[in-house]
């Protein structure tokens, strides 16, 4: 069967492109038969990729960063028939991205000969996707790897504002600028069997452990639990945030999970209401910019990614 690939050049800060021939050349050698699509903006993958499940193409194959990715998850989802269900398409993935989490998470190869291996080989695992929705304006989105509110959007806002410095030094430089603006919101979070309310810092909520390329915002995520992990907790000074950071690497023991203002909870939903609005990120993806209500879902076993 002819597989869809969705490149977008634009992965990496236009590395991708420039690694475009050795893409090309690494699906050939692995025998896949496919055509090749490329995004030109913001969007474009979840459009190509919806086309691509109702033109009947297996595997989808996206060629990009973790926003790449989450796009043509998004697109497989957006396909799916009116009883909710979703066709059995295969996705697969050439890491062509800064970051590359969704890669890194599931243990699949980051050299792109390799990759195509493992798609052409044809084995798959049933992994966890995640939903969202915002109350106020209806606004919805799969993520397969991290969302979050509060601090963690927020740092996000300010990294796509940099443009002189790519890869993990972003994401570093724009951590320490939301750290250093110290944002604060009161939030009134349920879940199965719980709920806080309170002064809050951040909430992520993670379906994977490991997001932007050096944090464990979930460090105990499992995509194949059929439960999200969720982390909230307040901070009230730079400083004490600042101390925080290292430990937000840690995967292991000393993470900052640990911190008896850091609560780390597994729960198949959760449930957010601000008095203050926040933007929401889903994959490293803004989707709202202002929201005071939000909501997360678990879907086990909903996404079939092509692995070794």
């Amino acid at each position: 069967m002819t597989a869809k690939v969705i490149f977008n050049p634009y992965a990496g800060r236009w590395l991708a492109l420039k690694r475009k021939e050795e893409l090309v050349t690494a699906l050939e050698v692995a025998g896949i038969d496919f055509e090749l699509v490329s995004t030109g903006k913001h969007g474009d993958g979840i459009e190509l990729a919806a086309k691509a499940v109702e033109q009947g193409y297996s595997p989808i194959i996206a060629a990009g960063g973790d926003g790449s990715v989450s796009e043509v998850v998004n697109g497989i989802m957006q396909a799916a028939d009116s009883n909710g269900t979703v066709p059995p398409i295969l996705l697969g993935v050439m890491p062509l991205g800064s970051a590359n989490d969704f890669v890194y998470n599931l243990h699949l190869p980051k050299d792109l000969g390799e990759a195509g291996k493992i798609i052409a080989a044809g084995k798959y695992r049933a992994i966890d996707l995640c939903h969202v929705t915002t109350s106020e304006t209806g606004q919805e989105r799969y993520f397969d790897n991290n969302a979050a509110i509060g601090l963690e959007p927020y740092i996000t806002l300010i990294q796509q504002r940099i443009i002189h410095v790519q890869g993990m030094f972003r994401y570093l430089l724009a951590t320490l600028i939301g750290i250093r603006d110290n944002p604060r919101w009161l939030m009134h979070l349920t879940w199965e069997g719980g709920e806080f309310h309170g002064p809050v810092t951040l909430v992520t909520v993670g379906n994977c452990p490991r997001t932007g390329g050096l944090f464990y915002m979930a460090p105990h995520a499992d995509p194949f639990d059929g439960k999200l992990t969720f982390v909230y907790g307040y901070m009230a000074t730079r400083l004490q945030i600042l101390k925080l950071l290292p430990r937000t690497m840690k995967s292991g023991s000393g993470s900052y999970v640990e911190h008896p203002n850091i609560h780390e909870i597994h729960s198949p939903w959760l449930k957010v209401v601000l008095d203050n609005p926040t933007p929401a990120h889903a994959d490293g993806e803004i989707f709202a910019q202002s929201i005071n209500e939000i909501e997360y879902r678990i879907i086990p076993e909903k996404l079939r990614v092509l692995s070794p």
